[in-house]
């Protein structure tokens, strides 16, 4: 314990003994140079803090802007590029692929590809025949409405 205590006034000594030298021996020209240092760091201060709070601000607007243009897909996370293709594409060649550079393990074979195309066309006709329904049935109301007056 008393060596803790040694050196905890041993260190107090020395830092005071350096602050009052250095204050001590400062000239003029020194004491000028640390008040110009200290008030120009006054006078700046906000305007730095602005400028980072305007660059925080640019930087927070961009991630979320990032995370509302969607999630990432388990496959992305692995590394592979997700490619959805849509029914108009008729590219079933493996040269797409080849001219790319990418290739992993869980590449699609042909059929699968052809079966997805599939899926997402039926997907895209059962959408497509609801809303022209739901239209047509706008219409019949709009019709029916000027019929039915008497």
């Amino acid at each position: 314990m008393d060596g803790i205590a040694n050196v905890i006034t041993v260190l107090g000594d020395r830092i005071t003994n350096n602050v009052k030298g250095t204050f001590a021996s400062m000239t003029a020209e020194k004491w000028i140079r640390l008040i110009i240092i200290v008030g120009a760091y006054a006078l700046l201060r906000p305007y730095i803090i602005k400028l980072g709070g305007k660059a925080q601000m640019k930087k927070h607007e961009e991630e979320s802007a990032e995370a509302l243009r969607g999630t990432i897909s388990p496959n992305e996370l692995r590394g592979q590029k997700a490619m959805v293709r849509l029914p108009g594409e008729d590219s079933d060649s493996e040269d797409d692929e080849a001219q790319n550079g990418e290739s992993s393990a869980a590449d699609w074979g042909k059929k699968a590809r052809k079966r997805q195309r599939m899926v997402i066309k039926k997907l895209i006709e059962a959408e497509e025949d609801r809303l022209r329904e739901s239209k047509e049935e706008e219409e019949d109301k709009d019709i029916e409405e000027f019929l039915l007056k008497e």
